[in-house]
């Protein structure tokens, strides 16, 4: 597998404070990114994925950049349980 292929065709974002969601964005790319270059998991995202809709339950949100940050990893680990097998 030389590949792999992750469109996102939405992410809606209500009640960010300013500048959380460019936060929220690079963090969930960048975990994203990580997962899908380690080995392990990327065995794991090896199929093909067809996923409406991924609910991913209640997730706090901080104040602040770093609040946008800390969700954006929240919601990639949670894409990557949600996807695997």
């Amino acid at each position: 597998m030389t590949r792999i292929q992750l469109t996102i065709d939405r992410i809606v974002l209500n009640g960010l404070q300013p500048g959380q969601d460019k936060e929220l964005v690079a963090s969930l790319r960048a975990q994203i990114t990580e997962m899908l270059t380690n080995p392990d998991t990327r065995t794991d995202w090896a199929r093909s994925h067809r996923t409406p809709v991924l609910k991913l339950g209640r997730i706090p949100l901080q104040s602040g950049a770093t609040g946008g940050r800390q969700l954006g990893n929240k919601i990639a680990r949670g894409i990557g349980r949600g996807l695997k097998p």
